[in-house]
């Protein structure tokens, strides 16, 4: 018995003639681009507000002509910075940054030269599609059903929430891989227990990109972002050493407190507003989702796949364990020295799904030879053509907007302002998540803007006796608050069209209303935790207290 189940390929792809409602109404709510009209709206202002927003954002083009319309507004915007001289200066380099017109000879031979090298080198892409040729066989095969189907249903569907939500905030060691593994598979797993499969998404992307700022255990990007801290913080005290655990309380504060506000906004917030969902609701969205019992052929595939698992994490481990081995960087301390492996992790999910969907397959007899493998994973690539066409426009976005320098110079000026605005130290460290949450909606890379600001505000706040680990702890609160509601941001277009798998022509309004309730939440919260953190005194990691006092004062003290 074969099954085909529409996990990771089915839903990359923007539905054609399965799963269009033609323009009627269904249990979950209207089709199309209609907007969604929640039960008693009119006894909940949030609800009126999230539809107006709903519909002013799906009146927007198309995602595509947004990123032309930003490039046209960029490239003004260069022409006129750079006409006016706006400029900063590095205060830890001296480097003069100089905003620059893409209309100049340099940039245009950029634009025409490099247009192919600009698409490829876009960081979601590779990783999508490295991923997706795995993924495309353990899909088709119909593991991804097995795996899901009577687990599925046992589990209550009260505890999906928090399960996902944590699943999706440990995700962050695996960099950007889970946007394409834990998204795809959530929305299956709420629309097999019988919720809104736009739940499962939203509460995945929140506990990825809403809450990135919090972990439970350190990472790579730990070591990252506190490498950038320490020469900074050496513009005062030359003997400061990074220490790579140096947020580690304040992030596991983050994951600790973000769960339950998403759980609850989840529940009670995102999941009424889009309305009942059932299995008929599936089947009418894709019928190839539908997840069969599971029999004896099934049982014996789970059996082989599961051998082919153990293989591969015993390869990865051992390149990781073994005396020598190539995913450790040995000449890295700390967490730093794991830094290969999480690259690796993109390969490794593509082989686990590669090699387990083709022994579960030569099982069942959805594999039957090699031919198989090689159409399933031409199959899984034909069906990212809609995000092959939005990744070459954001692409670009992101490239020319790097091209103009403009980030770099508004990060400088932006917290020479902070510095200029004399507040007390939990005034001032509001500032800078305010600050950085705005620049987050202009600059998707943390450390570029980081880079940028860390040499002006860490030093001014260790003078101010904030320590530069609790400094870094609130601009890292503040740069993920956005990023699940700005279209800017690398992973939005993908979340994007994960969506309009089960909502066709779910647009960009419909993605901001959906998540805005979670951005909100977490923002009071993250505030409110790095008011109470340094109102408290409370340290931020082991060995990194969050108030710092310089070595002259301290050798004053008796």
């Amino acid at each position: 018995m074969r099954a085909r189940y529409g996990l990771m390929i089915a839903v990359y792809t923007i539905v054609g003639s399965q799963g269009r409602c033609q323009g009627r109404r269904t249990q979950w709510g209207p089709c199309m681009n209609e907007s969604i009209e929640p039960q008693r709206a009119g006894q909940r202002g949030w609800r009126r507000l999230l539809d107006r927003i709903e519909r002013v954002g799906d009146a927007l083009p198309d995602p595509v002509f947004i990123f032309i319309g930003c490039i046209a507004i960029l490239m003004v915007g260069s022409v006129i910075a750079s006409a006016l001289g706006w400029s900063a200066v590095n205060p830890v380099t001296g480097q003069h940054l100089q905003a620059e017109s893409l209309l100049s000879r340099e940039n245009l031979a950029k634009l025409f030269v490099n247009m192919p090298e600009t698409m490829t080198k876009f960081p979601p892409l590779g990783l999508v599609l490295v991923v997706m040729l795995g993924a495309a066989v353990a899909e088709r095969s119909g593991l991804f059903g097995a795996l899901l189907g009577d687990a599925i249903r046992k589990l209550p569907k009260t505890v999906l929430s928090p399960a996902i939500f944590v699943i999706g905030v440990m995700s962050h060691h695996a960099a950007d891989a889970a946007y394409v593994v834990l998204i795809p598979m959530a929305a299956l797993i709420y629309a097999e227990a019988g919720r809104h499969p736009l739940a499962g998404i939203a509460i995945a992307y929140a506990g990825i990109s809403g809450a990135f700022a919090g972990n439970m255990l350190p990472g790579q990007f730990d070591v990252l972002i506190l490498g950038i801290t320490a020469p900074a913080a050496q513009l005062i005290d030359p003997n400061f050493v990074m220490n790579p655990l140096g947020n580690w309380w304040f992030t596991l504060a983050i994951g600790t407190l973000f769960t339950p506000i998403a759980w609850w906004v989840t529940d009670r917030v995102v999941e009424p507003r889009l309305g009942p969902w059932t299995r008929e609701d599936t089947a009418a969205a894709a019928p190839d989702l539908a997840l069969d019992e599971i029999g004896e052929a099934q049982k014996k595939g789970l059996r082989r796949a599961g051998v082919a698992a153990l293989v591969v994490i015993g390869l990865f481990a051992a390149l990781t364990l073994w005396p020598g081995a190539p995913l450790v960087d040995h000449e890295a301390v700390g967490p730093k020295r794991m830094t290969p492996f999480y690259q690796s992790l993109i390969a490794a999910f593509m082989l686990l799904f590669l090699t387990t969907g083709w022994a579960y397959g030569s099982a069942t007899g959805s594999v039957k030879s090699h031919r198989d493998i090689v159409s399933m994973m031409a199959e899984g690539m034909r069906a990212m053509a809609p995000y092959l066409v939005l990744a070459f426009f954001a692409a670009h976005f992101v490239a020319m907007f790097a091209w103009s320098k403009m980030g770099p110079v508004m990060a400088v000026q932006g917290a020479e302002t902070l510095s200029g605005l004399g507040l007390p130290k939990p005034l001032l460290l509001l500032s800078l998540l305010i600050m950085s949450s705005f620049l987050d909606l202009l600059i998707g890379s943390a450390s570029a803007k980081w880079s940028a600001m860390a040499p002006i505000v860490v030093p001014m706040l260790m003078l101010l006796g904030v320590s530069p680990e609790m400094t870094t702890a609130a601009y890292r609160m503040g740069d993920s608050i956005f990023n699940i509601v700005t279209p800017l941001a690398s992973n939005f277009p993908l979340v994007l069209i994960l969506a309009q798998k089960w909502r066709p022509r779910f647009g960009v309004g419909s993605m901001v209303a959906l998540m805005l309730p979670y951005t909100i939440g977490f923002a009071i919260a993250g505030m409110a935790l790095v008011l109470t953190w340094v109102g408290l005194g409370l340290p931020v990691g082991p060995g990194a207290p969050s108030g710092y006092v310089t070595p002259a004062t301290a050798q004053t003290i008796p």
